[in-house]
């Protein structure tokens, strides 16, 4: 129970909010219901404790999660004394405490790659100094900080001339080095370590961190200590795991560059080394919900380094609801409140099939008894589980249904989302002529295209161009209109290349496009000038760090490629270019805090494309709470408001809804309504798609935490997970024994949730909620 632990004002406060009643977890837990609000009980949280320590040592996190940390904390230090700000104070435990002062605080940098210039805007130093020592005032003479290029290095020498590849070979610890480099390498390591241990030291003449306020990684890290970090670790340079290069693969510019990066860290001794510091994780999203359980219902363990909190009588977890979910807590609490519903019922019997490994068909009567949440089902008798088992057949009979007469508009936040989400679907509709597909990617999705992609392809491009192999820039009308023409044939190009197995074509069908969006984006009137253009991308391109923002008509082109890989897929099946719409809604810049969708800007061009295409069934995304308002959220709340508008001049009581979800967040069973059987044939179409058609996607510069690869390959095991599932529940001989090839060939399931629009928009006001409260 959390009366068992000191809780402050604010705590207390946030706590009777909640009405969460009964905590069993090892490391106390307060529950939010939406991520700014996270913000806001981490920025109380503090402010209460500076009041009372503002002389103290603070450890703030970096990266997107603090986002309304940072923000709620400006906003109540700037409206302390106004209306507004005394009412949330007031409510929050805040009411009786002094205006706190940042100015004499200590600030000590969690964590940094090693090495990065503290130059760049993607350095944890930059963002620091940024958001933390400007945005809240604090004193830059007291702070402790990691300057990489200010650590003392062998002869004096800067890090870009001992490791001119930028890669550290930590194994020069223990070896002989075997050239003159590697000498200075190894006694270069052997400073940084000393100056680690120096920095350590800072921290502990200080008293210990006071406050200490961190996210939580997917493999369970906190600051840079992953998985098997040592519970009694210090501040080191090391490595890290797949997991934490996987997440850090977006602020570096690409798992290229991550995987070679080593981390300077504060290590797990140094959070718990004072006693009595307050010891916060936050995390929100239904993405960290197993990490958390782990974390929170595990023993102190170097497996989950977050269980060091426990050391810690002010050591917290605040968590979101979609966080939180997983937790044994949670479960309960969803079984327990509230009426008894039918998902209730699949959920628990599922689960049980699950837990205990057992076929449906074989579940008697005493297993349900036994199980606490089974035991609870209304009406228990062995014939519920038969109905459970009849209701799943009905929603795979809804996914083998041939749809007809049907206009199909397919929709997804980023490039490749459609097709990793439902491509197998898909497939079966297009396979009938009476329905028309159309298909909308709604961000530009530039920031997912490295810069050498770019380099090579332009440096290929170049090469045709003086080979003659690009003739339509001969063409004497190709730099007013003609490069906007026959966009289908760099398609149909590229396609009979890739069945001719012709690579050299293929890239040459690429570098057709490239010139057109070249031509287009910086308006080239010449051959010449194409060919300055491109000089000019190439060195621009060449002198950016890795993971710096480009200039917007970059941005531009890289999203042109994505969008040109998009007409590629759905061209597998006939579809023309000018039924997949590229929307580059504007709220997607590639900033680190991303604005909000805007009612005009972002609504508008989708309101207009449901018009124009009119459709019958719409797709998009239905993913649960994300790790914030990320632009899966932003996109469905964009879709959902287009939706609403065009209701108001149409009828929409026949408009389907299909909320999908892909390689970020699965379905559990009783949560989708339709199931559609996946063969291996349809595998393979995905995967030689995915592969043939996403030229920027196929090294996996950003991959899924989950899998060191491709994107198509987490989708394929997501489609088997789930036919396991449904297997140990149905038995594998209802799928071997079928009387229908489509279910006998089945090697995976899809699930989705088909809706009215009066249940999708339900839905995504349930999903709004999770974002109300911003500070914009």
């Amino acid at each position: 129970m959390l009366s068992n632990y000191p809780l402050s004002e604010v705590e207390k406060a946030f706590q009777r909010e909640s009405g969460v009643e009964k905590i069993t977890t090892l490391i106390p837990y307060l529950m939010v219901d939406n991520f700014p609000k996270l913000g806001l009980i981490t920025a109380c949280r503090f402010l209460e404790w500076v009041s009372e320590n503002p002389q103290g040592v603070i450890s703030l996190p970096t990266g997107k999660t603090p986002e309304y940390f940072i923000k709620w904390t400006q906003y109540l230090l700037e409206n302390w004394d106004t209306k507004k700000g005394k009412e949330t104070r007031e409510k929050y435990g805040l009411g009786a405490v002094k205006k706190p002062y940042l100015k004499d605080l200590t600030f000590v940098q969690i964590d940094e790659f090693y090495p990065i210039s503290s130059k760049q805007k993607n350095s944890f130093f930059d963002y620091v100094n940024k958001f933390y020592l400007e945005g809240f005032g604090l004193s830059k003479e007291k702070a402790i900080l990691i300057n990489s290029d200010e650590i003392p290095l062998a002869g004096g020498k800067h890090f870009k001339e001992v490791f001119p590849d930028l890669k550290v070979d930590l194994s020069l610890r223990f070896r002989d080095p075997i050239n003159n480099l590697e000498k200075i390498q190894q006694e270069s390591i052997y400073k940084i370590d000393h100056w680690c241990g120096q920095y350590e030291q800072k921290i502990r003449d200080a008293g210990g961190i006071g406050f200490f306020l961190g996210g939580i990684g997917p493999d369970g890290h906190i600051a840079f200590n992953t998985r098997g970090s040592h519970l009694f670790s210090t501040t080191r340079l090391t490595e890290t795991n797949f997991e934490t290069q996987a997440v850090a693969a977006g602020d570096l510019g690409g798992i290229e560059v991550s995987a070679n990066r080593l981390v300077i860290t504060i290590g797990l001794d140094t959070i718990v080394y004072n006693p009595n510091a307050v010891g916060i994780i936050i995390a929100a999203g239904e993405a960290k919900a197993q990490i958390v359980k782990d974390s929170l219902e595990t023993p102190l363990d170097n497996v989950y380094p977050a269980t060091v909190l426990q050391k810690l009588k002010n050591g917290r977890f605040y968590l979101t609801k979609g966080a939180a979910v997983r937790l044994t807590d949670s479960v309960d609490a969803y079984y327990r409140q509230g009426d008894w519903t039918w998902e209730k019922t699949e959920r628990s019997i599922i689960d049980l099939c699950k837990r205990i490994k057992k076929y449906g068909h074989r579940l008697k009567m005493e297993d349900l008894k036994a199980d606490k949440y089974t035991a609870m089902i209304p009406g228990l008798s062995e014939e519920t589980v038969n109905q459970v088992m009849q209701s799943t057949i009905a929603k795979l009979k809804r996914g083998t249904t041939q749809e007809k007469d049907e206009v199909l508009l397919h929709t997804g936040p980023h490039h490749d989302d459609i097709s990793l989400g439902i491509l197998p679907h898909i497939t079966n509709q297009l396979h009938e002529n009476s329905n028309e597909a159309h298909f909308s990617v709604l961000t530009s999705g530039f920031t997912a295209v490295t810069n050498t992609f770019v380099i090579d392809t332009l440096l290929q491009t170049k090469k045709l161009l003086d080979e003659g192999k690009i003739q339509m820039v001969k063409f004497e009308d190709f730099f007013e209109v003609g490069y906007k023409l026959k966009t289908d044939k760099d398609v149909y190009h590229f396609l009979t290349n890739v069945a001719s197995e012709d690579l050299d074509e293929r890239i040459r069908g690429l570098c057709h496009r490239v010139v057109r969006a070249v031509v287009d984006v910086f308006e080239v009137k010449s051959a010449t000038k194409l060919r300055e253009t491109i000089n000019d991308i190439i060195s621009i391109l060449r002198n950016s760090y890795d993971g710096e923002k480009n200039p917007s008509k970059i941005q531009k082109i890289k999203g042109m490629i994505r969008e040109f890989e998009e007409e590629l897929v759905w061209a597998h099946f006939g579809v023309q270019v000018k039924n997949v719409h590229h929307l580059r809604l504007g709220f997607y810049t590639g900033d680190i805090f991303t604005e909000q969708p805007d009612k005009k800007r972002d609504v508008v061009p989708i309101v207009e494309l449901f018009k124009k295409v009119n459709p019958t069934k719409i797709s998009l995304t239905l993913d649960p709470e994300g790790s914030g308002p990320d632009t899966h959220y932003k996109v469905l709340q964009a879709t959902a408001e287009a939706v609403r508008q065009w209701g108001e001049e149409k009828d929409l009581s026949k408009l389907r809804i299909i909320g999908y979800r892909n390689v970020w967040f699965k379905f559990e069973p009783h949560e989708a309504n339709v199931i559609v059987p996946v063969s291996l044939g349809d595998m393979s179409v995905m995967e030689d798609s995915f592969s043939n058609c996403y030229l920027s996607q196929v090294n996996a510069s950003f991959p899924s935490y989950s899998h060191n690869g491709k994107f198509s390959t987490v989708a394929k095991r997501t489609w088997v997970g789930q036919l396991d599932d449904i297997q140990l529940l149905l038995g594998k001989n209802y799928f071997y024994l079928h009387e229908s090839a489509k279910v006998r060939s089945s090697h995976g399931l899809i699930f989705f949730k088909d809706m009215n629009v009066e249940e999708f928009l339900a839905h995504a006001r349930e999903l709004e909620k999770s974002i109300e409260g911003m500070l914009n």
